[in-house]
């Protein structure tokens, strides 16, 4: 059969990625018709790269459509079985992986007349506006956790008899995101999931982008670490309130 989990999260995180990326190619990049629309723009379209990444994972066969390692660390806390943890990190990744190769081959021509390499790496990760190490690892702690708990409350029992309606989980987890973008994503670009990061950094790494200048691996452990602390911190709340 087609559909699997692991099939689902990887077209799940690479839905996510070609249209979460590719609203930061499409303001970053010259030339395009989106040049310049700004931070609202992108975390909007981050917003929707969500929804439908999840929607994707639905249909290829991820009940879960965690599209993020630091979700599926958070719930194997919560509920104290890690069992999905690897193969699905492993998916997300490659999937983050897939999508952002994608985004570099639809704006094929933009790239070589973008000057700047930090814009064009700016589009596959994420990198400080204020480059402080330990800042930078507190901000995405404290955005990551933020994540786990409000997705917590939106699929607990707690909140809802039954957890939140089926269908309407997935327009507000992209909520969400979308919040924690406008509110809490202006520091560090809001990478709360390794996956999202490493998998386009990767890429940024071994495709042949025109211009390119390095993939800044020094800054990487931030986005990879800070969410992983934070969802542990997150699922250790979950699971102490029954959630």
């Amino acid at each position: 059969m087609l559909r699997t989990p692991m099939l689902g999260e990887f077209m799940g995180t690479l839905m996510m990625i070609l249209l979460g990326d590719g609203v930061v190619a499409a303001v970053l990049l010259k030339r395009t018709k989106a040049e310049n629309s700004g931070w609202l723009v992108i975390t909007t379209g981050w917003c929707f790269a969500v929804m439908c990444g999840i929607f994707t994972a639905n249909l290829f066969g991820s009940p879960d459509a965690h599209l993020n390692p630091a979700i599926t660390l958070a719930f194997g806390i919560k509920e104290r079985s890690f069992a999905r943890l690897l193969p699905y990190a492993l998916a997300q990744l490659a999937g983050a992986f897939a999508g952002a190769a994608l985004v570099w081959i639809h704006y094929g021509p933009h790239w070589p007349i973008t000057e700047d390499k930090d814009t064009k790496r700016a589009i596959f990760c994420t990198a400080p506006a204020i480059r402080h190490r330990l800042w930078n690892l507190i901000s995405e702690i404290i955005a990551t956790f933020v994540l786990i708990i409000v997705a917590g409350g939106i699929t607990s029992k707690l909140v809802l008899s039954t957890g939140a309606a089926a269908g309407v989980s997935p327009y507000l987890v992209s909520c969400l995101v979308w919040s924690i973008g406008l509110s809490l994503g202006a520091t560090t670009g809001y990478a709360i999931n390794p996956a999202r990061d490493l998998g386009p950094r990767l890429a940024h790494a071994i495709l042949p982008i025109s211009g390119k200048g390095g993939s800044d691996w020094g800054y990487a452990p931030i986005p990879v670490l800070g969410p992983i602390i934070g969802a542990a911190l997150g699922g250790l709340v979950l699971r102490m309130l029954g959630a």
